[in-house]
C-alpha cells in the first residue's frame, strides 16, 4: 500500500473554522475558536486517513505573493478581522507544540507550496490528500491527488471530495480547465478580476464549447450574445491577467523534504498544556496520561477501617487535605483524598465502609484543631459532610475558578484539573457507560481499578489546583473578595438552604385553582372573538389566526410562521382586546404552571420549600436560585404578587422582609462623583421626581405620575446603558423625543456620562471591570470586530461595576445580619434572599431586635458617598411582609 501525505491550506481552514465554529473564549479573553475548529478538523482527517506524512502550509503575509506582483491590479481581498488575526499566532504555537511541519516561503503562496508539494508527492509514489477551502485548488487534482474541501456548521464538518474525473463530474471542466474556466468568470475573494459580464454558466458554456482560453478567442466571432463576445474582445489582458493569477505553481523551489513532514507524536505535553489554557476540554480527552501528568501519582484504594484511620492520621498533620465527594442520586457514593501529589485515594462507601464510618472520620479531620486546610469542590455541597461551620479551613477551587473567570457558564471538575491543574480527571460515561456507580463500588465484585483512578483523579484534581487558583487569586486582587466575602457567604446560604421557607400547601392549591378559572374564562373570551378555538399556546396557530384571519398588521414572517413574541403582542394590543386578552392568558397560565403548580413538587414532608442558592452562575456576581426558582416570583401584577401570601411564618414567628432601595443608583452617585446626584440622595429628595422636573423642564411639585413614571425609565435605563432607541421602546415615545430626555439627563448630572465614558475607556485599555470590592469581569465582547458585539460590551461596561458592586453589598450585607443574629443569641433565622431583599423568619418575642439588626447591618454594609436606604416590613405572610 502506498504511504499517504496530508497537506493542510492553513490560512483556508482557520479561516473556515473561525466562520463555522460558534465564538469561543478562554480564561483570558482570547478567541480560539477557529483554532479549535481547525483542530477538530484536521483530528477527523488524521482519524479518517491515518496518513505518514502531514504539513501545514501559510501564506507569509498578506496581500498574498502571487496578487503582489502585478501592480496594474488592485485586489479587493478584505482584511482579516482581528478575532481571527489573533488565533494565527496561537495555531502555529500549537502545530510546532505538536512537532507539525509548517510550511511557509518568500514570494510564495500557500496555493504554490501546497501543489508543488503534492506534485513532488505524487511523483514520490504518495497518495495525497490536499485540505483546503479554497476552490482554486481543485487545478491539482489527479488520480492520486484528492482535494479534500471542508464544511463547518454548528461545531460539525463535513468534506467534500474531488479527484480530477470529480472536478470533471461536478463542473464539467478538467482540472487544468478548471483554471481558464476560474479566470474567465473572477473571483473578488481572490482577487482574481475575471472578464465583465462572463458568470459561471457563461463560463462554463464556453469552456465546453471550446476547451480553452485561447479556443475562445479563435473563435470569438462565433459567440452569438453580443454584449459577452464584445467584452471578451475588450478585455482580453484582464483575461490573461487573470489567468496567470489563478494559476497555482506546480513547481515552485522549496526548502522542504517529504521526509521532515513524517506524521509525529502530535499529543505532547506542551501540546497539552497549550489545549489546556485555550480551554479545549474536548480535546484533552485525547492525549495520554503521559502528557498530562506533572507527576507519577499512584492511586490508592482503601477497602477496610484500619486502613482508613491510618490514611486520615497522616492526613491531620498534612497541610492541605483535598476532598472529592462523588455522589449518585443525592447519596454520597465514595470519597476521593489526596494529601500530596505523589499519592491520591479512593475511598468507596459500601458494606466494608458504611457511610457513616467514613464520614465519622473525615468529621474528625475537619475538627482537628490544628488540622489541614481543606480543599474542596463546591464547598457548600461539602458542609452537610465536614461540619465544620469555619469558612478559614477551607478553600473551594470551584469559587475561586468562577471569580477568575465568571463568564464561563459553568465549572467542572474536568475542567478545573484540565486548566489549572494539568489533570485528566476522565469522562465517567466514557470510562464506565451506563454502569450505577454502586455496582463499581460493591466488595463482592471488588472495586474496578479504573473507579479507584477515576474518584483518585478528582481529589488530586482539588489538590494540584489548589496553589495555581489562590496565586491567582492573590495576582488579580481578588483574595480579599474571596476570603471576605464569597467563601463566609458559602455558610450563610447552605444555612438558609438546610431552613428553607413554610408554605401553605392548599393555599398554593386554592391558588392554582383560581388561575385556572381565569385562564377558563380568558381562554373562552379569546374564542369567541376569534370566531373558533385553536391551540392558543401554538405560536404556529396563534399566528395564522392573528395575521391571516384577523389580518393585523405588524407581523413579522419566520421560517416557521409569524413571529407572536411578547415585544410584537404588546405593540398590538392597545389597537385590539383580543391581544391584550392573549397576553393576559400566557401571564396567568405561566403563574399556574411555573409557580402554582410547579412550586408543589418542591414541598417537603415538613412543608417547607428548600431552594438551591446558586453563588457561582451569574457574570456579575449576583445570587440566583434553583429547584424551584424564587428569583423570579413575579411582582408586576396583583395575580402575581399574591404568590407570595402562601409563603409564610412559621408558628409562633414573623416574616420580617427588608430590601435596598434604588441601591444601583445609589451606587452610580457614589461612581460618578455627581454632586447634584449625590445630594439628591443625601437629603432624602424623590430622585424620579427630581429627574422629571430637569427632562421635562418644570416645577418638582408639578411633575405628574407619568413624567415621574417616564423619569424612573430614564434613571434606571442610564444604570444599564440604555439606548434612545431601547429608551424609546420602553416609555413609548419616539427615538428623538427619548434622545432629548437623556440629553436632559446628562446635562442635569454631567457627572454620570463623564463616569460612562470613562469606564468603558478603562475596560477596553484593561479587558475587564472591577467593582468596589475588586471583583473582575472580563469583557472580550469589547474588542470584537462585530459592531453590534462592541455595543453590548460597552452597555455591559457601563453597567457591570455597578451591578456587581450591588451584588457584592448584598452579600455582605448576609454575611452581617446572619453575624449580627448569631451574636446576639437569637432563635431567628435569614431564609430567603431575592435581588436586594432579605427575609428573616423571627420569633415573635425577638421581632425589635431582629428588625433593629437587619436595618443596621444592611444600611451600614458599605461606606458610600450616598447613605444607603432599608425598607423593612412585618407579616405573617411574604406578600404582607413584603408590603
Amino acid at each position: 500500500m502506498s504511504e499517504k501525505l496530508v497537506l493542510i491550506d492553513g490560512h483556508s481552514i482557520l479561516n473556515r473554522a473561525f466562520y463555522g465554529v460558534p465564538d469561543l473564549t478562554n480564561a483570558e479573553g482570547l478567541h480560539t475558536n477557529a483554532v479549535y475548529g481547525f483542530l477538530n478538523i484536521m483530528f477527523k482527517l488524521l482519524d479518517e486517513e491515518k496518513p505518514d506524512y502531514l504539513a501545514v502550509a501559510f501564506d507569509l503575509s498578506a496581500p498574498t505573493f502571487r496578487h503582489k506582483m502585478y501592480d496594474g491590479y488592485k485586489g479587493t481581498r478584505k482584511p482579516m478581522p482581528q478575532e481571527l488575526r489573533e488565533q494565527v499566532p496561537v495555531m502555529k504555537d500549537m502545530l510546532s507544540r505538536m512537532g507539525v511541519m509548517i510550511m511557509t516561503c518568500e514570494g510564495l503562496e500557500a496555493d504554490d507550496i501546497l501543489g508543488t508539494m503534492a506534485y513532488r508527492a505524487e511523483k514520490a509514489g504518495l497518495e495525497v490528500s490536499l485540505v483546503s477551502g479554497d476552490r482554486d485548488l481543485l487545478q491539482v487534482a489527479t488520480e492520486h491527488i484528492r482535494i479534500r474541501i471542508p464544511k463547518t456548521k454548528g461545531g460539525r464538518t463535513e468534506i467534500e471530495d474531488y479527484y480530477a474525473e470529480d472536478v470533471k463530474k461536478t463542473y464539467q471542466v478538467t482540472p487544468k480547465q478548471f483554471i481558464e474556466w476560474k479566470a474567465l468568470m473572477g473571483d473578488t475573494a481572490d482577487n482574481i478580476p475575471g472578464v465583465p459580464k462572463v458568470g459561471e454558466k457563461t463560463a462554463t458554456g464556453l469552456m465546453v464549447e471550446y476547451g480553452s482560453i485561447d479556443g475562445i478567442y479563435a473563435h470569438l466571432d462565433e459567440i452569438s450574445k453580443n454584449s459577452i463576445r464584445e467584452s471578451l474582445r475588450e478585455n482580453r489582458e484582464l483575461a490573461d491577467l487573470s489567468l496567470r493569477l489563478a494559476t497555482i505553481r506546480l513547481d515552485a523551489e522549496l526548502p522542504f523534504q517529504i521526509k521532515d513532514a513524517k506524521l509525529p507524536d502530535l499529543f505532547t505535553k506542551e501540546a497539552y498544556e497549550l489545549c489546556r489554557s485555550l480551554g479545549f476540554k474536548n480535546i484533552l480527552s485525547r492525549f495520554s496520561s503521559g502528557a498530562v501528568e506533572k507527576t507519577d501519582t499512584v492511586f490508592t484504594l482503601i477497602d477496610h477501617v484500619n486502613q482508613l484511620n491510618d490514611v486520615l492520621k497522616q492526613a491531620k498533620k498534612a497541610g492541605q487535605a483535598a476532598l472529592f465527594f462523588l455522589k449518585e442520586d443525592r447519596a454520597l457514593a465514595a470519597v476521593g483524598l489526596c494529601i500530596k501529589e505523589e499519592e491520591a485515594y479512593c475511598i468507596p462507601i459500601n458494606a466494608s465502609l458504611p457511610e457513616e464510618e467514613v464520614l465519622s472520620g473525615i468529621r474528625g479531620l475537619a475538627e482537628e484543631k490544628d488540622g489541614p486546610k481543606l480543599l474542596c469542590f463546591d464547598v457548600k455541597e461539602c458542609y452537610p459532610y465536614t461540619v465544620c461551620p469555619d469558612p478559614e479551613r477551607y478553600f473551594d477551587v470551584k469559587l475561586a475558578a468562577y471569580l477568575l473567570n465568571p463568564n464561563h457558564k459553568e465549572y467542572m471538575i474536568e475542567d478545573i484539573g484540565n486548566e489549572f491543574a494539568g489533570v485528566d480527571c476522565g469522562d465517567y460515561k466514557a470510562m464506565f457507560g451506563k454502569t450505577a456507580i454502586s455496582e463499581l463500588t460493591m466488595t463482592f465484585v471488588g472495586v474496578r481499578r479504573e473507579f479507584v483512578e477515576f474518584v483518585g483523579r478528582r481529589a488530586l484534581a482539588v489538590f494540584m489546583s489548589y496553589s495555581v487558583l489562590s496565586g491567582r487569586l492573590s495576582d488579580e486582587g481578588m483574595d480579599k473578595l474571596y476570603r471576605e466575602i464569597e467563601l463566609p457567604l458559602t455558610y450563610v446560604l447552605y444555612d438558609m438552604e438546610k431552613e428553607g421557607v413554610l408554605v401553605k400547601e392548599q393555599a398554593l392549591k386554592d391558588y392554582s385553582f383560581l388561575l385556572g378559572e381565569q385562564c377558563d374564562a380568558l381562554q373562552k373570551r379569546i374564542y369567541e372573538q376569534v370566531g373558533e378555538t385553536f391551540n392558543i399556546n401554538s405560536p404556529k396557530q396563534l399566528g395564522e389566526i392573528l395575521f391571516e384571519k384577523m389580518g393585523l398588521k405588524g407581523g413579522k414572517k419566520t421560517k416557521t410562521g409569524y413571529s407572536t413574541a411578547a415585544d410584537v403582542l404588546e405593540k398590538l394590543a392597545a389597537y385590539n382586546p383580543v391581544v391584550r386578552d392573549i397576553l393576559d392568558y400566557r401571564a396567568v397560565s405561566k403563574l399556574k404552571s411555573t409557580y402554582a403548580d410547579g412550586l408543589v413538587n418542591f414541598i417537603d414532608k415538613d412543608g417547607r420549600i428548600r431552594t438551591t442558592f446558586n453563588q457561582m452562575v451569574t457574570a456579575t456576581g449576583r445570587l440566583s436560585s434553583t429547584d424551584p426558582n424564587l428569583q423570579n416570583i413575579p411582582m408586576r401584577t396583583e395575580m402575581g404578587q399574591r404568590i407570595r401570601k402562601v409563603f409564610v411564618a412559621k408558628e409562633g414567628c414573623t416574616l420580617i422582609d427588608a430590601d435596598y432601595s434604588q441601591i444601583e443608583l445609589r451606587i452610580l452617585a457614589h461612581f460618578s462623583k455627581d454632586p447634584g446626584l449625590i445630594e439628591a440622595y443625601n437629603s432624602d429628595a424623590d430622585i424620579h421626581r427630581i429627574t422629571a422636573a430637569k427632562v421635562f423642564h418644570t416645577a418638582p411639585e408639578s411633575v405628574t405620575p407619568q413624567m415621574r413614571r417616564n423619569a424612573k425609565a430614564v434613571n434606571f435605563g442610564i444604570v444599564y446603558g440604555i439606548s434612545a432607541f431601547g429608551l424609546g421602546q420602553d416609555i413609548g415615545v419616539g427615538q428623538s423625543e427619548a434622545k432629548e430626555y437623556m440629553e436632559q439627563y446628562f446635562a442635569t448630572f454631567p457627572g454620570v456620562k463623564q463616569y460612562q465614558e470613562e469606564i468603558v475607556k478603562k475596560a477596553k485599555e484593561d479587558t475587564y471591570t472591577t467593582t468596589l470590592y475588586g471583583r473582575r469581569r472580563p469583557m472580550p465582547e469589547l474588542a470584537s470586530s462585530n459592531f453590534m458585539q462592541r455595543q453590548f460590551g460597552e452597555r455591559a461596561a457601563m453597567n457591570a461595576p455597578i451591578q456587581g458592586t450591588a451584588a457584592d453589598i448584598m452579600k455582605i450585607a448576609m454575611l452581617n445580619v446572619y453575624r449580627g443574629l448569631k451574636e446576639a443569641g437569637l432563635r431567628s433565622k435569614m431564609i430567603l434572599q431575592i435581588h436586594d431583599e432579605v427575609v428573616v423568619e423571627a420569633y415573635e418575642d425577638e421581632i425589635q431586635q431582629v428588625k433593629s439588626i437587619v436595618v443596621d447591618r444592611m444600611m451600614h454594609a458599605a461606606d458610600l458617598a450616598v447613605k444607603l436606604e432599608v425598607g423593612v416590613g412585618i407579616g405573617k405572610d411574604w406578600m404582607e411582609a413584603h408590603g
